[in-house]
């Protein structure tokens, strides 16, 4: 159970709400003229969005229609004001940066070709809707005509309307390519009607109404639009003057990248002379007398007085960076992914699109054949994909006509890439493979995982398990033959006998046996138990390194781990980012790509969780995270059973000989015969390679999960993998709360351990050491104990490892020693031994081969010839 541990904004300022005319200084009643967005243009820079995004560390997330990941600097323009408010009081804060508020109404109006007197702000697209229908009064008799595009809070509010206030509320057909169908739209606009109202781009699919013409047709009639644009807007172009727009409803969360409960309302000064709020508010309306008032002149008559300043600010923030970007670049860029997960999602056995035809939105719907979608998004994320699914019971005048009852939904944005795409689209037909038993077609790119998914609530884990009739789709299959199914070893004789079903022993059993070798592999102890140094919860995985030479394994390690979560179909890491810190004046430190130093000020940003004084430095290693222990051995296991691995736990190797052209192995039930052996024993590995025992030692390590009454400062991203090198004391390294347990911390180094005695309980000497890091530099940590473990190290100079032949020995092959920082890259090095056992040469292992650690040729005294 080894822890791994070695924008500018527009500041103007002013909208009259007391006088009798709408005026702002500097603009009067003159729209902000937006220019029409010049297709194509430079295309955006992904690569710095997903920087500057927090999120898309942690998975592909697909899912902006529900809400879009903001950027570092939205979080930052919304926390920083909620400081502002704990110094100054929330009045205060709020006179102190009234200009930046007032300059949010600015961005608004330059986005949809508005001026800021037309614009609201709201905490929701749907209390904008309601806001603004309730102050058209409309009576029994007056005709709604709505789009079947339409949201099912807006329906909703429409058929309570029509019960209780008695109008007319008829759905318009779709057209062949389910856009409102304007034909249909001007017939009925020749009798009167009170208002028309249709969705820019529905929840239920990627469908893109044509508001210019509908708009244009309600015009014609005199009639004024209710524009949905709350998936549209930051996506799409939307213009109130082309059009011809009386009232638009928009939320912050989706496309715009704003906080959650924000949202904005656009009615025209016509619309408003004649439209007064129903239910006024002192934010409004001004109480003039004893029995009068009067409303402000523009639109934000609809608004009431309490509000959040602080998300206010992040969507001014999130608009300013929409508007940066450039709203044109922004469809081009979404489109383009669209239209390339649809056409990838085609080739899917399985799978159907339910897009209609005049889908030209980042919105992405479909279905897999006889299951549930719920199923398969479930799944999905279980695997680093954040995607939902939509109802009928939300699109009803959509889904429900279309005999739809639920769909997947995958909706885009500038944070995506064509590897988010291909991910996915690789994902599902894996998944499909599996699912029609197995194949060997070559799979699409891998999942990435420094984007793996953070933990999903009310979403189950995606079994680790495979039955025969489903075996788990094996990329390292892909390129070499195999057998139609698993062979499995004779009796007592194998192709391959592995020795140790810790992390490095179980992927080396899978990658053999999926490679076609009948594999024998053997423990000394019961599965699941806790004496050697694989058990426990979680890991750490990292890309900062001590130098430069650990870089190329470095890098197989996180694709080998991707290829393993692939195959297992679930997620086994999460990225958190780490942070490794160490004393200003202190030797040495951990570097790599994509790595940077940082001050204490700087940790205490990234990290807010940990505590660093200032005479601490540290490295930020955005591509840190967290593997999940269990799950992974739990996986490895599986897959090697439905590879054909015989797995024997509970059997003791005593001894082990050359045997002609190959090897016996004498265990404590018989001996055993295979070609070639490899040996993952960990702490035991001394006993089984006499050559071995000088230069390792084995050591006793502590680990404590602490509970907190603030959990959430000990979670990602408030807290991720860390590590101090406190003076005097060590190094303590430790995983933030992950997967239901308290953030785990040890460190890194104990006292000699025999591993031929059981490990025995935490003394309460261990765990006192332990709180007393923790209330230093965990302060969130107050919480009680909730877990003990003990694991050992197998320490080998230079914390290095012994991977590669035995020397002396062409058939026995070891991977040993490795020194507290070896379960990430077990994926790697199992991968490795099989290549290795198969007669490849890995000469990137060259600086972990047993000679460079100083084993000389032959087995010494506990083996025999």
């Amino acid at each position: 159970m080894s822890t791994d541990t070695t924008s500018g904004t527009d500041t103007t300022s002013g909208t009259d709400t007391t006088s009798g005319t709408d005026t702002t200084p500097g603009t009067g009643t003159t729209a902000v003229t937006v220019p029409p967005p010049a297709p194509g243009g430079p295309a955006l820079d992904v690569a710095a969005l997903r920087a500057a995004t927090p999120g898309m560390r942690h998975a592909h997330h697909m899912n902006a229609a529900g809400s879009a990941l903001p950027s570092a600097a939205t979080l930052a323009a919304v926390t920083d004001h909620l400081r502002l408010e704990s110094l100054l009081g929330g009045y205060e804060a709020a006179e102190a940066l009234a200009d930046r508020t007032e300059a949010v109404y600015h961005s608004a109006a330059r986005l949809i070709g508005a001026a800021p007197q037309d614009i609201a702000l709201m905490d929701s697209a749907s209390t904008a809707w309601q806001r603004a229908l309730g102050a058209l009064r409309l009576k029994a008799g007056d005709r709604v005509l709505a789009s079947p595009s339409t949201y099912v809070s807006s329906a909703l509010h429409l058929l309570e309307m029509r019960d209780s206030h008695g109008i007319v509320l008829e759905v318009l057909p779709a057209d062949a390519g389910g856009q409102v169908d304007l034909g249909a739209l001007e017939t009925a606009l020749r009798e009167p009607a009170a208002l028309v109202t249709v969705a820019h781009v529905p929840t239920s699919s990627g469908l893109v109404e044509p508001v210019a013409a509908v708009g244009e047709l309600a015009a014609r009639a005199g009639v004024p639009l209710l524009l949905d644009a709350t998936q549209s807007l930051g996506q799409l172009p939307v213009d109130v003057e082309e059009m011809r727009c009386g009232i638009v409803v928009a939320t912050g969360r989706k496309f715009l990248r704003g906080p959650r409960g924000t949202g904005l309302l656009y009615v025209d000064r016509e619309l408003r002379e004649r439209a007064r709020p129903a239910a006024p508010d002192v934010r409004g309306a001004q109480w003039s007398s004893a029995y009068r008032y009067e409303v402000v002149p523009g639109a934000r008559r609809y608004e009431t007085w309490e509000s959040s300043h602080a998300l206010r600010l992040g969507l001014g923030t999130a608009l300013d960076e929409a508007l940066g970007l450039g709203v044109a670049r922004i469809r081009d860029h979404v489109t383009e992914l669209a239209e390339r997960l649809r056409a990838g999602l085609s080739d899917v056995p399985g799978i159907r699109r339910t897009d209609p035809s005049a889908a030209a939105s980042g919105i992405v719907t479909f279905l897999r054949e006889d299951e549930d979608p719920r199923r398969t998004v479930r799944d999905l994320r279980a695997t680093g994909f954040r995607l939902t699914t939509v109802p009928a019971s939300h699109g009803q005048w959509d889904l429900g006509r279309r005999g739809l009852e639920r769909v997947a939904r995958a909706s885009l944005h500038v944070y995506n890439s064509e590897d988010d795409v291909d991910a996915l689209v690789a994902a599902l037909t894996a998944r499909e493979r599996r699912r029609r038993g197995g194949g060997t077609a070559t799979p699409g790119p891998a999942i990435s995982g420094a984007a793996a998914d953070a933990p999903v609530s009310a979403v189950e884990p995606a079994p680790a398990s495979a039955t025969p009739s489903e075996p788990p789709y094996d990329p390292a299959a892909v390129s070499r033959p195999a057998p139609a199914r698993p062979t499995g070893p004779v009796g007592d004789r194998a192709d391959v006998i592995v020795i140790g079903a810790g992390i490095h022993g179980s992927s080396a059993a899978w990658q053999l046996a999926a490679r076609g070798a009948s594999v024998i592999h053997l423990d000394r102890f019961p599965a699941g138990h806790t004496e050697g140094s694989s058990h426990g919860r979680t890991r750490m995985i990292r890309r900062a390194y001590p130098a430069e030479v650990w870089d190329g394994l470095v890098d197989t390690a996180y694709s080998a781990w991707d290829e393993l979560e692939l195959a297992a179909g679930q997620r086994l890491v999460t990225t958190t980012g780490g942070l490794y810190a160490r004393a200003v004046d202190a030797p040495g430190t951990l570097r790599g790509p994509g790595c940077e130093n940082v001050d204490h000020t700087r940790a205490a940003e990234l990290f807010p969780g940990l505590r660093l004084c200032e005479g601490f430095t540290a490295v930020h290693d955005p591509a840190a995270g967290v593997i999940d222990a269990q799950a992974s051995l739990t996986a490895l296991a599986a897959l090697g059973r439905g590879h054909g691995v015989d797995r024997r736990d509970g059997r003791t190797v005593l001894a082990w000989q050359r045997d002609g052209e190959g090897v016996r192995v004498h265990t404590d039930q018989g001996a055993l015969h295979a070609d070639r052996l490899v040996v993952c024993a960990g702490p035991w590995t001394g006993e089984l390679l006499p050559a071995f025992a000088g230069p390792l030692s084995v050591v006793r390590i502590v680990n404590v999960h602490l509970g907190s009454s603030r959990r959430h400062l000990l979670e990602p991203p408030l807290l991720g993998a860390f590590s101090v090198d406190v003076p005097d004391v060590g190094l303590l390294y430790g995983i933030p709360a992950f997967g239901g347990a308290g953030v785990k911390i040890g460190l890194d180094h104990g006292p000699p351990e025999d591993p031929s005695t059981t490990a025995g309980p935490v003394t309460e000497a261990e765990r006192d050491r332990l709180l007393g890091l923790a209330s230093r530099f965990l302060p969130a940590a107050d919480g009680p104990v909730e877990e003990t473990i003990t694991c050992r190290y197998t320490m080998a100079p230079n914390n290095r490892f012994a991977v590669g032949r035995l020397p002396g020995e062409e058939r026995v092959f070891v991977a040993a020693a490795c020194s507290g920082h070896g379960f990430k890259f077990g994926p790697a090095l199992g991968a490795a031994l099989a290549d290795l056992a198969e007669g490849k040469e890995r000469p990137d292992l060259d600086f972990l081969s047993p000679a460079a650690m100083g084993i000389t040729d032959g087995p010494g005294p506990g083996a025999t010839r």
